[in-house]
């Protein structure tokens, strides 16, 4: 069986889907990723067109909710807002928890070539993460 990575945030509509659509992509078939948020909304549009620019096409996605996959095993959970970290349900002995904490691009004010360029670096500091997180052996 593949390791399974389950990428959680607030709305599950930005950084988690950004990170969802990436680690699919640099992983490819190594892993199962899925995302999920604990209040979840709709995918952003930016995080959508941020991700489009490297040739990943999340259209397809929906925001989820965290208990959608309660009871289910995973090998890593990475949380990438602090909200997320704090109200994370609890999961089963030998998950591995990880955290990285980045600024909610959704947040972003001003027009949408400035929104855009919020969104791509978040897009870039997300992907050097998760470029480290596959490369690491894992047991």
């Amino acid at each position: 069986m593949k390791p399974r990575v389950l990428i959680l945030c607030t709305g599950n509509s930005a950084r988690s889907q950004m990170a969802e659509g990436l680690l699919r992509h640099m992983a490819g078939d190594r892993l199962e990723v899925h995302s999920a948020g604990t209040r979840p909304g709709s995918v952003r549009p930016e995080a959508i067109a941020a991700l489009a620019e490297l040739g990943i096409d999340i259209r397809g996605h929906w925001s989820k909710h965290v208990d959608e996959f309660a009871g289910q095993h995973f090998d890593y959970v990475i949380t990438v807002c602090d909200h997320a970290k704090e109200s994370c349900p609890v999961f089963p002995v030998g998950t591995r928890r990880i955290h990285w904490s980045f600024e909610d691009p959704a947040a972003a004010t001003g027009d949408e070539a400035h929104r855009l360029a919020e969104f791509r670096r978040v897009r870039d500091q997300i992907a050097r993460r998760l470029s480290e997180f596959v490369s690491e052996p894992r047991p």
